[in-house]
């Protein structure tokens, strides 16, 4: 565990979210003072599109509202918000930009992630029309179609645990899922291997790589990751070795940039430093120094 500044009483651990819940997140121990985070698993009813289950919330009465920074996953998240902002469910799309979430007053948000592709895949939707949007989920999930949406945002919000809340998601799309008469679908089946390779293999770093490697032409990877993902495979191999780079720096790997930009599949620092501070807003080293002392 790395430390932090505690002011007059020198340096102490801070503590640090679990490694399952930080990727992702942006200067995760701030984070984890500022609210309170959770993930659950998906149940086997929903696996097969939905990765798992989250919930954060915060009580900043008395206190001026926090901005909790994310580089979200390739995803689509269905949730169920309470807050001074709004409240009810919502569908947002795949988010390619910095998403910032001000935290302020009492608020909660319980969400389900899809699976890169598996909103697509199990709505039908052409998802890239979602992209970088939010709607609320009576437009992708009208009552008219979807009788079983009646009511739901209020009794997920009104649950007593995540446990609850995620046993009634599951059961609107088990429901859905029957409504929708869901098949087989090889494309989408080959999407989830794509995607799964470029999250943990770090030598890919070329869309030609994925192609080869799949045998797949690129225009086809193109369409079908538009269809079921909602952006360009260039884009999502990016968005995972940024996210590598910043949970790594952000655990204090520090002493060689030069090193972890060509780890994570950069030309040269140069490039990484770049990009970096284009999507994250500060320069790496000094994202990592905000990281470890926040």
């Amino acid at each position: 565990m790395t430390t932090g500044n505690a002011g007059g009483d020198g340096f102490r651990p801070r503590p640090v979210p679990p490694p399952e819940t930080a990727k992702g997140l942006l200067r995760p121990r701030e984070q984890l003072r500022a609210s309170n985070l959770g993930r659950l698993a998906a149940g086997p009813r929903v696996s097969g599109y939905v990765e798992w289950y989250w919930s954060v919330n915060w009580d900043r009465r008395g206190m001026p509202p926090y901005y909790a920074e994310v580089l979200p996953y390739p995803s689509v998240n269905l949730t169920f918000e309470d807050c001074h902002e709004r409240t009810g469910g919502f569908v947002t799309g795949v988010w390619t930009k910095k998403y910032v979430r001000e935290l302020a007053e009492v608020g909660e948000t319980f969400g389900a992630k899809f699976l890169p592709g598996g909103f697509g895949a199990f709505t039908g939707l052409d998802v890239g029309s979602l992209r970088d949007t939010s709607v609320p989920m009576a437009e992708v999930f009208p009552e008219s179609a979807f009788p079983e949406v009646e009511g739901l945002s209020e009794s997920v919000l009104a649950a007593a645990d995540s446990e609850q809340r995620r046993t009634l998601v599951e059961d609107f799309l088990s429901a859905a899922a029957k409504r929708l008469d869901l098949t087989e679908d090889p494309a989408y089946r080959q999407v989830l291997e794509i995607v799964a390779a470029m999250e943990s293999h770090r030598e890919l770093t070329r869309v030609d790589q994925v192609t080869d490697l799949f045998g797949i032409p690129v225009r086809t990877l193109q369409r079908v990751f538009r269809r079921y993902v909602g952006a360009g495979p260039k884009w999502v191999l990016r968005r995972y070795r940024l996210q590598d780079g910043a949970h790594l720096l952000a655990e204090g790997r520090t002493s060689d940039l030069a090193a972890l930009a060509l780890e994570l599949g950069y030309f040269d620092q140069a490039h990484f430093s770049r990009e970096f501070a284009q999507e994250i807003g500060m320069a790496p080293l000094e994202y990592a120094r905000t990281s470890l002392l926040s």
